[in-house]
C-alpha cells in the first residue's frame, strides 16, 4: 500500500492567492530600536495634531463669544453744567478803574469732571477775568462759586439796559470742547446795568 502524503494546493488555488495578497498589501511593522522611534513619532505627532486642533477651536470660540454692550458715551459737557448768578461781590484788588464783582455758582450734574478753560462776555467795551483763573476743573455732584471781575475799558460800547446777559463759557470733558452762552437771569441783568453806571459814572471813552 502506497502512502497518502499531505495534499498540497496545486497551481492557481486560492491558498496561494491569499497568502500573495496579504504579502503585497500589508506593510511590514518595524522592530526593535526603529520600531519604537516610530510608534514614538506617531505617539507625538497625534499630541500635536490634536492639540492644533483644540487651539483652532478654541481661538474660535472666544473670537465668536458674545460681545458685552459697548458703554455709552459721556454727556457733552453743556448738558451737565449749571451757572446761576449769586449776588454782588467785592471787586479784588489790583482790577483796575472801572471794574466790578459779581458771583455764580457753577455746578457739575453727572459725567466726567467738567474744566471751565475760558470766560468771556459778547460786548468788546468790556473784559473779564475769573477767580479761580481759568482753567479750573469741578467734578461731577459737586458745585464751586466763582467770582466774575468785569473791566470796563469802553463805555460806549457797552449795554446800558441788557435785556438779557449772557456769559460765555468754554467748558471741556471727555466727550467734547464746546462754548455754551449762560443767560443768568433778570437779577443780574439789573446789578450788571447798576454796575455799569457807576463805573462810567466818571466816563471811560
Amino acid at each position: 500500500m502506497s502512502g497518502v502524503g499531505p495534499v498540497e494546493p496545486g497551481e492557481g488555488t486560492h491558498a496561494w492567492d491569499t497568502l500573495d495578497v496579504l504579502d503585497a498589501t500589508t506593510p511590514p511593522r518595524p522592530r526593535g530600536r526603529v520600531g519604537e522611534l516610530y510608534a514614538r513619532h506617531r505617539r507625538a505627532a497625534l499630541a500635536t495634531a490634536t492639540a492644533t486642533v483644540l487651539l483652532a477651536c478654541g481661538t474660535y470660540l472666544y473670537a465668536t463669544r458674545p460681545q458685552p454692550p459697548a458703554p455709552p458715551d459721556p454727556p457733552y459737557p453743556s448738558q451737565v453744567t449749571d451757572l446761576h448768578y449769586l449776588s454782588g461781590e467785592a471787586t479784588p484788588k489790583g482790577a483796575g478803574p472801572h471794574s466790578f464783582s459779581f458771583g455764580v455758582e457753577l455746578s457739575v450734574l453727572a459725567g466726567p469732571p467738567v474744566t471751565v478753560t475760558r470766560v468771556s462776555q459778547p460786548y468788546a467795551g468790556m473784559s473779564v477775568t475769573s477767580t479761580p483763573k481759568a482753567p479750573f476743573r469741578t467734578s461731577a455732584g459737586t458745585s464751586r462759586k466763582v467770582v466774575i471781575t468785569m473791566r470796563v475799558s469802553q463805555c460806549r460800547k457797552v449795554p446800558w439796559n441788557a435785556g438779557l446777559p449772557f456769559l460765555d463759557v468754554t467748558l471741556r470733558n471727555t466727550r467734547a470742547i464746546e462754548v455754551h452762552s449762560f443767560i443768568l437771569g433778570q437779577r443780574y441783568a439789573q446789578h450788571l446795568s447798576e454796575a455799569l453806571q457807576v463805573a462810567c459814572s466818571n466816563g471811560s471813552g
